[in-house]
């Protein structure tokens, strides 16, 4: 049953309804419970929460132990960016490989499977899907967490996405408002810009998200992106004229609006958490996420201490923070409802769906000639850094399922002006597998590529990430994603199985 401390006043659990802190460890910690006893509604999960879904089902029913409305979110994009499986790598494919498919049934399957599995273990909010053209091939953040470069593709897959996982109870967040896919920078690091007209912007970057609320996402992310055709002077989530003036007026949206990381580069380094969060809420902005990179109680403090005296100094109208402190709590007595929790025709249910998914979006070139292999190779894996939304600590590639096939497989990470000649030395005399993720964007890649294949021409090449870059080598296969059942259906075809 939900409890609140009765000596917490009306606008500081409205400052802490706002909130969507993390926390560290898989239990919960006391500060957490006893937040969540004064007010606070939300809990954002992350890779360091999970161990097991037993364990987080266990960790999600006593944060409801403490208050039963509780949302629950994850970052679960599957794909590249995966928490539920952040050790193993995930058993979905992710955006790009739905979009090389173009079967929005398929999408509407996936994501209902999906929002099945987080529905068994607590979690009610999920952080996706991203609903970013990925029109700027040199973007470093987006990428294969897109469904591609065409808004329309975008558009038809983001609404299936979001019907098949509110099917299953689980409230969608589309994100990063309004887009996040023409940029070459990093939001996590520093501000991107993108210089796009109006027009430009209407039907490339807006028309998934029109197609998003059409479909009735739950909720909206803002992006911490600097778009001068909208607002020249403030980020996305700093700024009424987008979240205010273009998502809630021109575009119709009601429903919560939730905001990226606050402790990103892109509006920390600038304004600061608390200067930051007290001006998206002032804009439009409904629930604060933080969490990712701060995960403790004086964070929780300091945000709630500054949207309080932004009210009692008149900065922010006490009306605003109260209207998004209710839009928290519609969510959650929207997912608490069980209404929401039905299948649309059609979305039958399959447990293996993303591995179906994985082999269905396999790009093959060479294959018509191609012998498969039938000793074990060496999966070279020219490995570039990881983004932080996709994190180092999930492994990604092909090396652990092809040696399930291929038993005696071996394999090396390589990197940098040397990776070529590193890779050919330590295969040896065994067949080379190069396995790399988004050559076009790496310089360094594509020049050991050519020293492999110029000494190795029977070597095969494996892009995980967008392929941009012209497909070579004895056999090439594309991916579109590099997540476990990528990797899975990328050595079944390696292997011949």
């Amino acid at each position: 049953m939900t409890t609140l401390a009765s000596g917490t006043d009306t606008l500081t659990r409205d400052a802490l309804t706002v909130l969507q802190p993390g926390f560290p460890g898989t239990t919960a910690p006391d500060w957490l419970l006893r937040r969540l006893g004064e007010g606070l509604a939300s809990v954002g999960l992350f890779g360091r929460n999970i161990a097991s879904p037993g364990q987080l089902a266990a960790l999600t029913a006593r944060l409801r132990a403490e208050r039963d409305d509780v949302l629950v979110a994850i970052d679960e994009e599957g794909g590249d960016v995966t928490r539920l499986e952040v050790r193993t790598g995930s058993s979905f494919p992710g955006n790009h490989a739905l979009g090389a498919v173009d079967d929005v049934a398929l999408t509407l399957e996936v994501a209902a499977e999906l929002g099945r599995r987080l529905a068994a273990c607590g979690v009610n909010l999920n952080w996706a899907p991203s609903a970013d053209v990925n029109s700027n091939a040199a973007n470093p953040v987006i990428g294969v967490r897109s469904f591609g470069a065409d808004p329309a593709l975008v558009a038809r897959h983001t609404a299936a996405y979001v019907t098949g996982l509110q099917s299953a109870g689980v409230a969608a967040c589309t994100k990063h408002f309004p887009g996040h896919g023409d940029t070459a920078v990093d939001s996590h690091h520093a501000l991107p810009r993108i210089d796009a007209d109006p027009a430009v912007l209407a039907e490339r970057e807006l028309t998934p998200f029109r197609a998003a609320i059409a479909a009735g996402t739950r909720a909206v992310m803002s992006a911490h992106i600097l778009v001068p055709a909208l607002d020249p002077a403030h980020p996305a989530t700093l700024s009424p004229r987008i979240l205010t003036g273009l998502l809630r007026d021109e575009l119709g949206y009601d429903g919560l609006i939730v905001t990226d990381g606050m402790e990103m580069q892109a509006v920390a380094a600038t304004y600061g958490i608390e200067r930051g969060s007290v001006l998206a809420i002032a804009a439009g902005a409904d629930a604060i996420c933080v969490g990712g990179g701060l995960a403790d109680d004086e964070t929780v403090c300091r945000l709630r201490d500054a949207l309080v005296t932004a009210v009692r100094t008149g900065e922010l109208p006490e009306e605003r923070l109260a209207d998004a402190a209710r839009r928290v709590q519609a969510l959650a007595r929207w997912t608490a409802t069980g209404a929401c929790a039905e299948q649309p025709a059609g979305a039958a249910v399959h447990a293996d769906i993303g591995l179906i998914a994985a082999r269905r979006a396999l790009r093959l070139t060479g294959d018509e000639v191609f012998t498969p292999l039938t000793d074990p190779p060496y999966v070279a894996a020219l490995t570039p850094v990881a983004n932080i939304a996709v994190g180092d600590e999930t492994p990604w590639g092909m090396a652990a399922e092809l040696n399930r096939l291929l038993p005696g497989t071996e394999t090396g990470s390589f990197a940098g002006p040397d990776a070529g000649h590193a890779t050919l030395v330590a295969a040896g005399g065994r067949r080379i597998v190069a396995v790399v993720r988004d050559e076009h964007r790496h310089p360094w890649m594509t020049a050991a590529l050519d020293t492999v294949l110029a000494a190795r021409p029977d070597t095969v090449v494996v892009e995980m990430g967008v392929p941009q870059a012209p497909p070579r080598g004895a056999l090439h296969i594309a991916t579109h994603g590099a997540a476990r059942v990528c990797g899975r259906a990328a050595a079944e075809v390696v292997a011949g199985r």
